[in-house]
């Protein structure tokens, strides 16, 4: 278990996600593979070191995979630690509205227990997705991200804008579940 420096989170107090969804995994759906199971397990290390840093809004974007995974810790985490709030920033009304019954299942239980939810559109529209990884990195100090490494992604995307802002990021390996922390200057362009 990794130990968390408290001077890595001092004057934080927010935290966004932003992570894979199942189909990027090698056991995809399959929740009960060993792997996945491991990962959840060091993503819940992870949140509740920064709650316990002092780390209390949390931001997740709801899509399904990590989104869904590390709001439910933060759900879990509340029940003990009423000062942690959850905030959906979602793209837009029918995010779900394909996925899978459980999948849905789990992301409207999600939003019914959600301290806020906002969405950045009601309707689906070209861009929705990228606009809602940016304004989750910009209502958060802090970036917490399973991330494999494929720059070409939703994820890659969202942890390159929160270099760019200078936010501070935790990043997973989704594989090897082996953790990384930068802590970045704003780039000025």
């Amino acid at each position: 278990m990794c130990m968390m420096n408290n001077t890595w989170t001092q004057g934080r107090i927010s935290c966004a996600f932003t992570g894979h969804r199942p189909h990027k995994f090698p056991w995809k759906d399959n929740e009960t593979d060993p792997r996945c199971v491991a990962l959840k397990e060091t993503l819940a290390v992870q949140i509740a070191m920064l709650a316990g840093a002092g780390v209390t809004e949390y931001f997740t974007g709801g899509a399904d995979g990590t989104d869904c995974w590390a709001a439910e810790i933060v759900l879990s985490l509340r029940e003990k630690n009423p000062a942690l709030k959850l905030r959906c920033v979602l793209p837009y009304e029918g995010q779900a509205d394909r996925w899978s019954d459980s999948a849905r299942e789990r992301y409207h239980s999600i939003l019914k227990q959600a301290d806020s939810v906002d969405y950045v559109s009601r309707q689906y529209y070209d861009g929705c997705m990228i606009d809602r990884n940016h304004r989750l990195v910009e209502s958060a100090d802090l970036l917490l991200a399973v991330f494999n490494g494929v720059r070409r992604s939703g994820t890659g995307a969202t942890v390159n804008y929160a270099r760019k802002l200078g936010r501070e990021i935790i990043v997973i390996d989704p594989i090897t579940r082996n953790i990384r922390r930068e802590k970045n200057a704003v780039i000025k362009t």
